[in-house]
């Protein structure tokens, strides 16, 4: 049954993740943490890190990531095919009416309507992540500000905006840092 709910699972983040990539996350988030509680809000944070640092598509990283944690290799397949077979319909029927209409006057009209649904989409991702990063998933108040957290982000954003470092360098960068502060610290 697991593998069937994680099938299903994936399969609607896809459908509804319109470019896929960043746009998903806060999709993967209301099925993995809110609707079935397979993670919790930290685990899911590690599940954007790891799946950002794997080679491919972060979606399909982060359904493999996410099946695999639920329900093992099985759970993986599950997932990862759940986010897979929307996308292989959906391209099918588009190659079909583009072949048969041609008509891209259309076709852009429809993307040109996507696109504020994607940077939304994409904002709240961030949000997501920052109030992980800075509140560590608490209520946003003075009283639960994480400063080391906050100093990390701040690093990272620098890192990438200022200096240009790749997002990949950045990431082994932070991970390390937090590594350390852990050991030194007791965590980030």
């Amino acid at each position: 049954m697991i593998f069937i709910e994680l099938f299903l699972a994936f399969a609607q983040i896809a459908m509804f993740s319109i470019c896929g990539g960043y746009t998903a996350m806060p999709l993967i988030r209301a099925q993995v943490v809110d609707a079935h509680g397979w993670m919790t809000m930290g685990e899911f944070a590690d599940l954007i890190t790891i799946a950002e640092m794997t080679p491919g598509p972060i979606q399909l990283n982060a359904a493999t990531f996410a099946g695999t944690r639920v329900a093992g290799l099985g759970g993986a397949v599950c997932a990862t095919m759940g986010v897979v077979a929307p996308s292989l319909v959906l391209v099918s029927l588009l190659a079909w009416v583009y072949g048969r209409y041609r008509n891209m006057a259309v076709i852009k009209g429809i993307l040109g309507m996507l696109r504020p649904a994607v940077v939304a989409l994409i904002a709240s991702a961030g949000v997501s992540l920052v109030r992980q990063a800075a509140f560590g998933g608490h209520a946003v108040s003075l009283e639960s500000i994480r400063p080391r957290g906050m100093a990390l982000f701040a690093i990272a954003m620098f890192l990438l905006r200022k200096r240009r470092l790749s997002p990949i360098a950045t990431i082994a960068l932070c991970g390390a840092i937090a590594l350390v502060a852990g050991v030194l610290f007791g965590g980030i």
